[in-house]
């Protein structure tokens, strides 16, 4: 008997020979081949309620369509345990190859991507972000405290915190510049009015499908179990407001405005090929017991190849994609691993419940151009990134539309990606203030 867990097995539907009928999923450069199969929901234009689909080259399998589900809830779907859903990928694979017997009923439940609105992957209760970049942690840091960018806990435990799950937007939707307070530098009393100093975060975005019962923790050797999969976040910030606000309690308006995810959940089974052993650096601290396994550290961590995009508004007039501004890895920019945080999440006795969301925090790696965010790649602002056709940022501005993309590569897999997670930065509301 196979004492890996399900996820992380490699087997058949992992095979990098495999060829699917749907001639756009061998593509080398598409994000969505067979090996992958991530799930998420969509509509047509003449639908009411979403569908959930599985993206497959430049379509998406409508899975109730093919007979494969009998519900149009993604959190029903989310909860199943290892062993149904690893049949369902089993079958998703099998009927997409080349030769499947299925072919002529499923191409009929195949829709265009081009043609379909994508949402929100889930309905998301609760949403909490976590800080676990350690680069972005400590190049933050050390922008506000120079000889201690990282605070004592830092190393012994996963800090998070409550986020707001009402304002997740999905992939493509502008949302608006966000009015706040904030102390400009030298001033006594501090502004209000637009966001000055607005950012991105590239983030991974956890999400949960099995719960688990109030007053019991998940042991960190079965946190995996709960998870469905990974899919891009973007948390955008108001890095002005932010500095105002988050003593002594931490962000709420810099934070609350909006926070982008993209539509596609690349489940762990099909990350299982890019695993790769979890280690901390020589000389830190071995995490505790309850954040401990030989799994972790034999697996834990996972090679997600992470780049920021990002096109103006004049960039976008004349035509021009979107020029990269950033890249970094998700295996050498966290510093917690996914069971890690199910395993901290629920050790106090929080209940999770299936479409929970868990931001990563953001990922940024150790060196140049490789900071997830407008704060680190302009050193606070002191330093401006220059774009192609002579345009420069320190800060977003109205207009500027932010892409995050990530991709899996390794010799002897099949290369899976998982889309795009785009934001459009839009001008802020107008708010009449009066005078007391």
């Amino acid at each position: 008997m196979n004492a890996t867990p399900l996820w992380l097995q490699i087997d058949e539907t992992h095979d990098p020979a495999l060829r699917s009928w749907v001639a756009s999923a061998n593509d080398p450069a598409t994000d969505f081949p067979l090996q992958n199969l991530p799930f998420g929901r969509f509509r047509e234009p003449r639908d009411g309620d979403w569908r959930i689909g599985v993206a497959i080259g430049d379509q998406v399998l409508d899975l109730r369509r093919a007979r494969l589900i009998d519900s149009a809830d993604m959190n029903r779907l989310m909860r199943l345990a290892p062993e149904p859903r690893h049949a369902l990928r089993l079958a998703l694979s099998r009927g997409l190859r080349e030769g499947s017997p299925q072919q002529a009923a499923w191409a009929e439940a195949l829709v265009p991507m081009r043609r379909v609105e994508l949402g929100l992957p889930c309905e998301v209760g609760d949403y909490t972000d976590f800080y676990i970049g350690i680069h972005h942690a400590t190049r933050v840091g050390r922008l506000f405290r120079p000889d201690n960018p990282l605070l004592p806990n830092y190393k012994w435990v996963p800090i998070g915190y409550h986020g707001r799950a009402s304002s997740l937007i999905p992939s493509g939707q502008g949302f608006r510049r966000p009015n706040g307070q904030s102390m400009p530098p030298g001033a006594t009393e501090p502004r209000f009015g637009p966001c000055q100093r607005l950012d991105h975060e590239l983030e991974l975005g956890v999400l949960i499908g099995r719960p688990n019962v109030m007053g019991e923790p998940i042991p960190i050797e079965r946190a995996e179990e709960h998870v469905f999969g990974l899919t891009l976040f973007n948390d955008w910030s108001a890095r002005d407001v932010q500095a105002w606000e988050y003593q002594p309690l931490g962000p709420f308006l810099s934070k609350n405005f909006a926070s982008t995810l993209s539509p596609w959940v690349v489940t762990l089974e099909a990350l299982a090929p890019f695993r790769q052993p979890f280690t901390r650096p020589e000389g830190d601290p071995a995490p505790l017991p309850y954040l401990d396994s030989a799994q972790q550290r034999a697996s834990g961590a996972i090679d997600i190849g992470l780049e920021v995009h990002l096109q103006t508004a004049a960039m976008a007039e004349r035509g021009q994609a979107p020029a990269r501004i950033a890249r970094s890895n998700f295996a050498s920019a966290a510093y917690w691993t996914i069971a890690q945080l199910v395993a901290h999440h629920t050790v106090g006795g929080c209940n999770l419940q299936p479409g929970d969301l868990f931001g990563s925090g953001t990922l940024s790696g150790p060196g140049e151009g490789e900071g997830g965010s407008m704060l680190e790649l302009t050193d606070g602002g002191k330093r401006a990134l220059e774009l192609p056709g002579g345009e420069t940022r320190t800060f977003l501005q109205d207009g500027d539309t932010v892409v995050l993309k990530a991709r899996c590569e390794r010799a002897g897999a099949r290369s899976i990606g998982f889309g795009e997670c785009r934001g459009t930065v839009l001008p802020a509301p107008g708010v009449a203030i009066s005078a007391v």
